[in-house]
């Protein structure tokens, strides 16, 4: 069980996007990076494919150390660890601060 996952709201605890707040777009477990709507912008250039076009510039947002994020629980709104805890038969992830279920 991932200890962030999509569309939880994390708070950016280093780099140059440092303070921000932002929603999980896309999780890449093998290489432990996120992408976070909003945080690490960047640009691709792409050529065009005909004489008389111009290229583009697409704007997109770049994935970033699963490291540097921190979960924002909704129940305190405060940045957080996980922690885990069993719940009937199943296992839930908990805020370490106010002990209340994520879900």
């Amino acid at each position: 069980m991932r200890r962030i996952k999509v569309k939880d709201t994390v708070l950016v605890q280093s780099g140059k996007d440092k303070g921000k707040k932002g929603k999980v777009t896309q999780i890449l477990p093998a290489d432990d990076l996120v992408v976070v709507d909003g945080i690490n912008k960047m640009f691709k250039h792409l050529r065009s494919g005909r004489k008389n076009e111009s290229g583009q510039r697409v704007e997109f947002y770049g994935p970033i150390r699963l490291a540097k994020v921190a979960l924002i629980c909704p129940k305190c709104n405060l940045p957080t660890r996980v922690g885990f805890s069993l719940v009937g038969q199943s296992k839930k992830r908990v805020c370490n601060k106010c002990h209340q279920p994520i879900e």
